[in-house]
């Protein structure tokens, strides 16, 4: 689950990570209020989307007195904001983050999340602040540091001063880093979070280091654990479909193609979205319905699909291992009966009562493709699309 920079923001205050003073606004009235209770004569406008690069998309500006915050939150509330995270569809504003400005020194970068080779977590620094860290990576890799933390003790104070010294902060910025980092990491692990970004870490004149920017998401499977972070989900910067998908404990994520996927098994699913792009395919989504696949998941997971004007095929590829294929074919059978699909569909069912799916579905005298190997459901579902 994501959340906007300023809910991060609070989350970071509780384990005394610093931040600067700061208070949303959803309207352009709210944002002058919040600009005047924060102290300092500069202040920043803030954009709340949940996609970085919005100050290169014109989503942040530095107001420097009242009449500018006015000026600017009435430019950025309800603007449509593209970024390179948004897509060309971008994005509408509808929450701002009003904060103090800071007195910058440098500009710096911090971030933690699990390294999965490792099955450790991972705390990155580095003194390419503001700098998408993909981009560091794939240009500068020797100026990402790394600490690898054990999750028996934690991120260590060895570690975070190794961070501080390959970053060259001395004197307080350095004991200020420690600390920050040491916060951050506890902050990070308390929430369950899957990953927790700081870009840029701005260490000021005065020797301070603060989150001028802020980045968190949260492991889903956790969240019960957390019912004051779910409550900082926002619905308006969802996909629709992924919302209804949700609500029956479908895996959905909406892609660009015109092949939709209903795969049972993740890794399964990430196979079959590779084996159509192979094929000359575009899969239209990711369509996770779980080990344990019947008619009704099986008809929520087409509707959902089918919500999506883009699809002209869909390609079900279902192993049964812990689900019977004649289950999952019978499944398909009413489901299509009773939605009335129109598009052409591709079957490959592998596993267990596999011969006998195959039974059922040449006798439903529906209009099936079925397929035997990934392979050959692949070449069918883009044939299909040829017609």
């Amino acid at each position: 689950m994501k959340i906007h920079e300023y809910q991060a923001k609070e989350i970071l205050r509780k384990y005394n990570v610093a931040v600067p003073e700061g208070r949303v606004a959803f309207s352009v009235d709210e944002a002058v209020e919040a600009a005047k209770s924060i102290k300092g004569s500069v202040k920043v406008v803030k954009a709340q989307i949940h996609a970085g690069g919005r100050g290169k998309g014109g989503g942040v500006k530095v107001a420097k007195g009242i009449p500018e915050v006015r000026k600017f939150a009435e430019q950025i509330l309800g603007m449509n904001l593209v970024t390179h995270q948004t897509g060309p569809e971008g994005k509408i504003v509808k929450r701002l983050l009003i904060e103090q400005g800071v007195n910058i020194d440098r500009e710096l970068y911090v971030g933690i999340t699990l390294d999965r080779a490792q099955s450790k977590n991972v705390v990155m620094a580095s003194t390419e602040g503001g700098v998408e860290i993909e981009k560091v990576a794939a240009e500068k890799p020797e100026l990402i540091l790394k600490e690898t933390v054990d999750p028996a003790v934690g991120l260590q104070p060895y570690q975070a001063r190794k961070l501080a010294f390959g970053l060259g902060l001395e004197g307080d910025q350095f004991k200020n880093a420690v600390k920050f980092f040491m916060s951050l990491y506890k902050a990070y692990e308390a929430s369950d979070a899957s990953i927790a970004e700081i870009n840029p870490l701005v260490v000021t004149k005065e020797g301070e280091v603060i989150a001028l920017d802020a980045k968190m998401n949260f492991d889903d499977n956790a969240l019960y654990r957390h019912k004051d972070i779910v409550a900082y989900r926002d619905l308006d910067e969802e996909e629709p479909l992924e919302i209804e998908a949700s609500k029956y404990n479908l895996n959905y994520i909406k892609l660009d193609g015109n092949v939709g996927c209903m795969v049972n098994g993740a890794g399964l699913a990430m196979a079959t979205m590779d084996i159509i792009k192979l094929a000359g395919g575009e899969p239209a989504n990711f369509l996770d319905v779980g080990g344990g696949a019947n008619k009704e998941t099986v008809a929520n997971g087409f509707k959902i699909i089918l919500s999506d004007p883009n699809v002209k095929a869909i390609l079900i590829n279902i192993f049964g291992g812990i689900v019977r294929c004649d289950r999952v074919a019978q499944g398909v059978i009413d489901a299509v009966n009773e939605i009335g699909v129109e598009v052409p569909i591709v079957v490959r069912l592998e596993g267990t009562n596999a011969e006998e799916a195959g039974v059922l579905l040449k006798k439903s005298k529906l209009d099936f493709e079925v397929a035997t190997t990934l392979e050959e459901a692949a070449q069918k579902v883009t044939a299909v699309l040829k017609r």
